[in-house]
């Protein structure tokens, strides 16, 4: 399993929504939906999770309460037959890092893969969602 992967998936859970086209910083960067349930599903499970914003990349997920900044990139892109392949990464690398806030190094490695896990968890037991795969790098290119 890839440390740090990004999660690719298939949904029809997953449309572009009414007036997403509106809100997006560079056309063709979809994945809202896909944003918004992955904020309801770590909400549930008990992460701060107030909001999701548009990026030029895609949409990110910010998570409070981290000794660091932590949050989920989204993507959706929309595939020639006109589904949605979407796909999620962290922010933050599962490494040791300095940290000019606190004044020492933080080891990011718990936090971060208890929230792969979280994120597996999630895409896997839900039957609407067909995981594609695990990838350490872009799986759009």
């Amino acid at each position: 399993m890839v440390e740090n992967p990004f999660i690719h998936v298939r949904s029809p859970k997953f449309p572009i929504l009414p007036g997403e086209d509106e809100e997006l910083v560079n056309e063709g960067m979809y994945g809202k939906a896909f944003a918004q349930y992955l904020q309801a599903r770590l909400i549930e499970r008990g992460y701060k999770v107030p909001s999701i914003c548009c990026e030029d990349w895609g949409w990110w997920v910010g998570i409070k309460g981290q000794p660091f900044e932590l949050g989920l990139m989204v993507l959706a892109v929309r595939k020639f037959d006109g589904s949605l392949d979407c796909c999620v990464t962290l922010s933050a690398e599962p490494v040791r890092a300095w940290s000019w806030t606190r004044f020492r190094f933080i080891d990011r490695a718990p936090r971060v893969n208890a929230l792969n896990a979280e994120l597996r968890q999630i895409v896997e037991s839900d039957p609407a969602i067909q995981v594609l795969g695990y990838t350490d790098g872009f799986p759009f290119e």
